[in-house]
């Protein structure tokens, strides 16, 4: 765990995606933060121990949803698969794919495994399955607020975790996607790397960007302004027909790629549905002296 001192900070962004406006100010009180994602290896010690099954691993209600084809209704999740050439990036459908089978054991699909990726992030955990890990740790999930002024390292208002300027050639800063997206990565990228295998933030804080997004406390609202959203104000708009609510994750993942989500950045901030994990979600868990009210 590291260190946070209490600070007040500017966090968000005016200059980027719009959910990320209005930048400001905020308060955090002191508090610790684990120096990288949570690992296969720390979640697997968390499930021997406990015998936990996450929400990937269990069978879908046919009733909760009378539209899906039966396959999609056995134990899976959404994996990310590289397409045959340029596609329009507008359909998401084209790279993400329902894949029974596929958990946090097995995160491309059924027949593959952990085995060589016991310090690579865990991946398709739903927001239950962190927030059983935070507990059964005796840790907790962080705020949006918290998470974001952590991953600053104290440069205030810059872009990147690092600084304000992108990431120069040679020099390699984060695991995001690198190359032509979502066909074409560069040696090295494409997919998630040990925790570790980058730079810390002058915090000494790991995958801050990039690697896998990460999970929050926070109910999403598509701006700043205000508190945090309340469950119900969190639902999809634009998918009516889903009435699941959706948490705040930071810090991009090896999915983005400058030209398409440029959101491996501090400020950047995306929603999730809360039931659903993917193969470049993951956590990261923090402890305070004191409870923050949710």
């Amino acid at each position: 765990m590291v260190r946070i001192p209490a600070q007040t900070v500017v966090v968000g962004s005016d200059k980027h995606y719009p959910e990320e406006a209005p930048a400001k100010s905020v308060s955090v009180s002191e508090f610790s933060i684990q120096a990288h994602q949570v690992t296969n290896a720390q979640f697997a010690e968390f499930v021997d121990a406990t015998g936990y099954v996450t929400v990937a691993e269990r069978p879908l209600n046919a009733a909760d949803y009378p539209d899906a084809p039966a396959a999609n209704l056995q134990p899976g999740s959404m994996v990310f698969m590289r397409t045959q050439g340029p596609v329009d990036l507008r359909h998401l459908s084209r790279w993400w794919v329902w894949t029974p089978g596929a958990s946090w054991r097995h995160p491309v699909g059924a027949h593959s495994s952990i085995a060589k990726r016991a310090d690579h992030p865990v991946v398709h955990v739903a927001y239950e399955d962190a927030e059983t890990y935070a507990r059964w740790a005796a840790l907790a999930l962080p705020t949006e607020a918290e998470w974001e002024v952590a991953a600053r390292g104290g440069l205030e208002a810059a872009t990147y975790t690092w600084g304000d300027e992108p990431e120069q050639p040679g020099l390699r800063r984060a695991n995001y996607w690198h190359g032509d997206f979502p066909w074409r990565p560069d040696p090295g990228y494409g997919r998630t790397a040990p925790v570790g295998s980058f730079p810390p933030n002058d915090y000494g804080l790991f995958d801050m960007a990039g690697n896998v997004w990460e999970w929050t406390t926070d109910w999403y609202a598509d701006t700043r302004e205000g508190d945090p959203c309340c469950e119900a104000g969190s639902f999809d708009p634009q998918l009516p027909q889903f009435r699941v609510p959706r948490k705040v994750i930071k810090g991009g993942s090896f999915l983005c790629a400058d030209n398409y989500c440029l959101r491996y950045r501090p400020a950047a901030r995306r929603p999730q549905m809360i039931d659903t994990g993917m193969s470049h979600i993951g956590f990261r868990c923090v402890t305070r002296s004191a409870p923050v009210k949710m």
